[in-house]
C-alpha cells in the first residue's frame, strides 16, 4: 500500500484480541493528534528513526507507517495483547514489515530521533520511559507524548524534566493534549538506572520489585493481603503442589505460595512486560526463583490443561484507562481449563463487580472466604472428581 501522508483509515482498526465492547475503540483522538503533530518531522526521518512507546493496538504505528511513510519503526509496547492487536491489525492492512517489537532498552532506543508516546497511566512509567530515552536516543531526540486530558496532570511534565531540558505543552484539541520534550540532561551523564523500584510490608517476609509500568508498584495492595490471609488459614489450599499465579503483577501471590508451599510448582502468568520483569527480580531476591516460573502470556496461555492444583487471580478491574469487568470476566474464564477437576480458584474482587455469579458458573461451587468493607475473597471448586 503507497503511503498517503494526509490520510490513514483509522476506522479499519480492530482491537482484536482484547476486550471487545461498543463503547472501546481501538484508536482515540490522541493517536490522531500526535500523528499530525509529527507529520512534518515523519517526512523527514530515515529508516529504524521513529520508535513509538504504548501503541494500544496499532494507531500510531501503523499510522506512521502506512499514512506517513516509516520504515523500520522500533515499537515497545507494555501489554501482550496490545502487541497482538498490532499484528493482526498490520496482517490485515499490509503493515507487518514495517516495525518490530521489542523491550525497553538500547535495542529499542539507540539511535532514535523522533519518539512518539501514548502517556502511560502512571507516573513511574513515564518516568521509566522518559529516562530510558534520555540515556539510549539520539542527543537530538524529540519526544510527543500525547494523552487525554482527563487522564494528564501537571505532574507529567516535571517527570519529563527530570531527564529532559526542554519541556512544553501543545493546545488541547477535542481533549487530547502532547506534551513536547527534547535536549536530553542523561546523554552524556546517564547515572545509574532508576528501576526497578523495592519496596518491604510487614506482613511480607520478602521484598517486592516493581518497574514503572508494574500495576500497584513495589507495594502490597489491599486485596491481595486480604486473600493471602485466607490463603493462610485454608487447609486444602495448603496440599497444592501445582498453582498458578494468574495475573501476577510484582509477584506477590507467587511468591508468598511459593514459600508457604515448599514441594509446590508455581507457575505465574501476565501480559504485563514490567510485571513479568518484576515478579522475576521478586522471586529472585526471595529465593524461590527455581521453583516460580514466571510469563508473559495471555490468561492462562501455556498453562497444561487441568494442571493446576489452585489459581490464585487478583483480577485488574480495568482496560487501559478504561474501568471495564471484561478483563476480569475473561481471565475467569481461562482459569476453567486450566485448573483440574477438583481444584481451586481463589479470586478477589471489589465487592460491588459482584463476580460470584460467573465464577460459579463457570468454575463450580463457590463459597466466600474472606470480606471486608471493599473487597470479598471467593474459593470455587471446579466441578468433577479429582483423579
Amino acid at each position: 500500500m503507497p503511503a498517503d501522508p494526509t490520510f490513514f483509515d483509522f476506522s479499519a482498526l480492530s482491537r482484536e484480541p482484547d476486550v471487545d465492547d461498543d463503547a472501546l475503540l481501538a484508536y482515540d483522538a490522541t493517536d490522531e493528534l500526535l500523528l499530525s503533530t509529527a507529520a512534518e518531522t515523519l517526512g523527514s526521518l530515515g529508516p529504524g528513526e521513529l520508535v513509538v512507546i504504548g501503541d494500544r493496538h496499532g494507531a500510531l504505528t501503523l499510522g506512521a507507517a502506512l499514512g506517513h511513510g516509516a520504515t523500520g519503526i522500533r515499537v515497545h509496547q507494555d501489554p501482550l495483547l496490545g502487541e497482538l492487536a498490532l499484528a493482526r491489525n498490520a496482517e490485515r492492512l499490509g503493515g507487518a514489515r514495517a516495525y518490530t517489537n521489542l523491550p525497553i532498552g538500547p535495542e529499542l532506543l539507540a539511535g532514535a530521533r523522533l519518539v512518539l508516546v501514548q502517556l502511560p497511566r502512571g507516573l513511574d512509567a513515564l518516568d521509566e520511559i522518559s529516562a530510558a530515552i534520555a540515556r539510549w536516543a539520539a542527543p537530538d531526540v524529540v519526544v510527543l507524548a500525547g494523552g487525554r486530558l482527563k487522564h494528564m496532570a501537571l505532574a507529567m511534565n516535571e517527570v519529563l524534566r527530570r531527564s529532559f531540558g526542554e519541556v512544553s505543552a501543545g493546545l488541547a484539541v477535542r481533549k487530547s493534549r502532547v506534551l513536547t520534550a527534547s535536549a536530553p540532561l542523561t546523554a552524556r551523564e546517564p547515572g545509574p538506572l532508576r528501576f526497578p523500584l523495592w519496596g518491604t510490608d510487614p506482613d511480607l517476609p520478602f521484598a517486592l520489585a516493581a518497574y514503572g509500568a508494574t500495576f500497584g508498584g513495589p507495594t502490597l495492595d489491599h486485596g491481595t493481603r486480604l486473600m493471602l490471609r485466607a490463603l493462610g488459614e485454608s487447609a486444602r489450599g495448603r496440599q497444592a503442589r501445582n498453582i498458578v499465579d494468574l495475573g501476577c503483577g510484582n509477584g506477590t501471590i507467587a511468591v508468598s505460595l511459593a514459600l508457604s508451599h515448599p514441594e509446590a510448582s508455581v507457575h505465574a502468568t501476565d501480559q504485563s512486560a514490567a510485571a513479568v520483569r518484576a515478579a522475576r527480580e521478586t522471586a529472585l531476591a526471595a529465593g524461590v526463583e527455581d521453583r516460580v516460573s514466571v510469563h508473559r502470556a495471555d490468561a492462562a496461555d501455556g498453562v497444561p490443561a487441568e494442571w493446576a492444583d489452585l489459581i490464585a487471580l487478583n483480577p485488574p478491574f480495568h482496560t487501559g484507562a478504561t474501568v471495564h469487568a471484561g478483563v476480569a470476566h475473561r481471565l475467569i474464564r481461562a482459569a476453567a481449563p486450566a485448573l483440574a477437576p477438583g481444584g481451586e480458584l481463589w479470586v478477589v474482587f471489589n465487592t460491588h463487580l459482584g463476580y460470584r455469579p460467573l465464577i460459579e458458573r463457570v468454575i463450580g461451587p463457590t463459597r466466600q472466604v474472606a470480606r471486608d468493607r471493599t473487597f470479598t475473597v471467593v474459593v470455587a471448586t471446579k466441578r468433577g472428581a479429582r483423579a
